[in-house]
């Protein structure tokens, strides 16, 4: 272990005392591809930032200055926990993505092999992106309301052998129903459908996609219906087949926005990025410039 390698607790303790550090490397240990050897690479890489360990409880603003980069190198649950936390910071954040699916990094066209990320953080420039917010949460990939979002949750329990969530979450599958909304902001119209899907990456949970957007663009999208029926849609999630499927118009209408309020008859169950979140009415956003990630030049 390094002098500048310190656990998140005593690193919050040192920095009460001492000058906080100029750059930050999270280092996630749990990451499925991390080992010993990726991890020491990691550490020579950047042997000039603090090192910590991840740590969900962990205050970066303690440890760093208002415009220190913030270095991440972890899974896809790690990435977003400190993309969600820098939203609106000064902090450019650079991407060692570790993760099973990589959405995020993906849809950013970010190498996920170690040494290409390394170069890119090294070499590359930091550009603003865009994250989305359902009623204020901070989402990277999608939100949804609706059946989508209940199917995907269901997805994500059972790839995490929650079993006690994925039968409460395949109820909610069996119960789910059309149901009628109105759109106002940037959009507006209604209608009735099993789901709405609002989107900022290409792909979601599993690597399913589901559009061609990017977090480059200042905007999210839309996408009303997501299936016809509930059996479609649920073998569509399954298949990870919804980006064909949008293609061949089976998704509905696709539209481009800024701000949208919701509002569902009944009240439906809404989800960002695979964490329920309450019920309708919601308000989605796109926030252009939330965050810089470093980006190949």
């Amino acid at each position: 272990m390094t002098t500048d390698t310190l656990t998140a607790k005593n690193s919050t303790k040192r920095a009460g005392s001492a000058k906080r550090a100029g750059s930050l490397l999270i280092l996630s240990s749990k990451a499925g591809s991390m080992t010993p050897e990726i991890e020491a690479k990691l550490r020579r890489a950047f042997a000039g930032s603090l090192t910590v360990e991840f740590d969900p409880k962990m205050d970066i603003e303690t440890l760093v200055g208002p415009t220190a980069l913030i270095i991440v190198a972890g899974g896809d649950g790690t990435i977003g926990w400190v993309v969600r936390r820098l939203a609106d910071t000064k902090h450019p954040v650079g991407i060692v993505s570790m993760g099973t699916f990589n959405n995020f990094a993906k849809s950013l066209r970010l190498p996920t092999t170690v040494d290409a990320a390394i170069r890119v953080v090294k070499t590359g420039t930091p550009r603003p992106i865009t994250l989305g917010r359902l009623n204020g949460k901070v989402f990277l990939e999608a939100a949804a309301i609706g059946l989508f979002g209940e199917t995907i949750a269901a997805g994500e329990s059972a790839k995490d052998r929650a079993f006690g969530a994925f039968a409460e979450d395949v109820k909610h599958i069996a119960e789910a129903r059309p149901f009628k909304y109105v759109l106002t902001g940037d959009i507006r119209g209604s209608g009735s459908c099993m789901s709405l899907v609002f989107t900022n990456t290409a792909s979601i949970g599993s690597q399913m996609p589901v559009s061609d957007k990017t977090p480059v663009e200042p905007y999210l999208e839309l996408s009303v219906h997501a299936g016809a029926s509930r059996t479609d849609i649920v073998k569509r999630v399954l298949a990870r087949a919804v980006l064909s499927k949008h293609r061949e118009g089976g998704l509905g209408q696709v539209f481009q926005f800024r701000k949208l309020e919701v509002v569902t008859t009944p009240k439906v169950r809404i989800y960002a990025d695979n964490a329920q979140l309450g019920r309708t009415p919601a308000t989605v956003t796109a926030t252009p410039s939330a965050l810089k990630v470093i980006l190949p030049r």
